[in-house]
């Protein structure tokens, strides 16, 4: 079997060999550095978690936000509001010890994130509330009044 290799005027290499099943030392090296690098900057190297993604939407009376955090418990949250700055954290702690004839095994596992978001004057945030549901935290920012949507209106010719 011939190994050939095309060169062609952009002067780049081209692999011709058609069988796919065999990955190029090229294309797994793309697969490394075309990777969502800032995931793994952002995980916690002992539990594998990385900062939670959140959803932010915005309705007629409110913004919304959404952030998906399986696996804890409601208590486990921390939301403040200060200086119209919103943030969500969390930490927890987990230990685990077995205890055989010979040895004694202990694993400690702490994760914890923090996210933080500038709200509009626009909100009111003496009626902000929280709900956390089969592993949704959900954050509901209601709006003034005056910053609400009004209806859409004719206005009549004189």
């Amino acid at each position: 079997m011939s190994n050939l290799v095309s060169v062609p005027k952009n002067g780049s290499l081209a692999n011709t060999n058609s069988n796919a099943n065999f990955p190029t030392l090229s294309n797994l090296l793309d697969d490394i550095f075309n990777r969502d690098l800032p995931s793994v900057f952002n995980s916690n190297f002992n539990t594998g978690i990385t900062l939670p993604k959140v959803n932010i939407k915005e309705t007629a009376d409110a913004f919304i936000v959404e952030m998906a955090v399986p696996g804890l418990k409601k208590s486990d949250f921390q939301i403040n509001l200060d200086n119209q700055v919103l943030s969500i954290s969390t930490q927890t702690k987990e230990e685990n010890e077995q205890k055989g004839e010979n040895y004694t095994r202990r694993e400690f596992g702490y994760s914890s994130f923090k996210r933080t978001f500038n709200l509009p004057e626009s909100v009111n945030d003496e009626k902000i509330n929280a709900t956390y549901l089969e592993g949704i935290l959900s954050i509901l920012l209601p709006k003034k009044d005056e910053a609400k949507q009004k209806p859409a209106r004719s206005i009549e010719i004189t």
